[in-house]
């Protein structure tokens, strides 16, 4: 999807460990929609050249840019043209991330403005499960 400026692309390799044994999936979960990422091309990576990864603003691993997409991205990097990203929102999958070729930040999309992270959905309100508080005496 694109708004003539901005485009949106799934990261891809989240269900993989990093090497350093961190947990990817969980540096997702951390993320909320706007949240800038830096796209880091890895051109000594032993199984694709041209394989981009995609890290938060704390430099933590979120997966990598799609296979299709990464060599044409990782050269315009490396070419000095002007590549911004931002988390776009997490998904039952995986996650999106809005990238922008040239100056400034991308742009959310409308929908995804409003967006709640779907963990936040997992969250109880304790006050409304149990009003009166625990019979026990807690």
């Amino acid at each position: 999807m694109t708004n003539g400026r901005d485009l949106t692309l799934p990261i891809v390799g989240i269900a993989y460990a990093n090497k350093d044994g961190s947990n990817r999936r969980f540096a997702v979960m951390t993320c909320l929609p706007g949240d800038p990422l830096h796209l880091v091309p890895e051109p000594r990576n032993p199984i694709d050249p041209h394989a981009v990864a995609v890290r938060n603003a704390r430099g933590e691993q979120l997966g990598y840019l799609p296979a299709e997409r990464a060599p044409w991205i990782g050269a315009k990097i490396r070419s000095g043209i002007a590549v911004s990203a931002i988390f776009q929102q997490e998904t039952p999958t995986g996650a999106l991330l809005r990238i922008r070729l040239g100056e400034g930040m991308p742009t959310l999309p409308a929908t995804t403005a409003r967006a709640v992270p779907s963990h936040a959905n997992m969250m109880m309100d304790w006050d409304t499960v149990d009003p009166d508080g625990p019979e026990w005496g807690a």
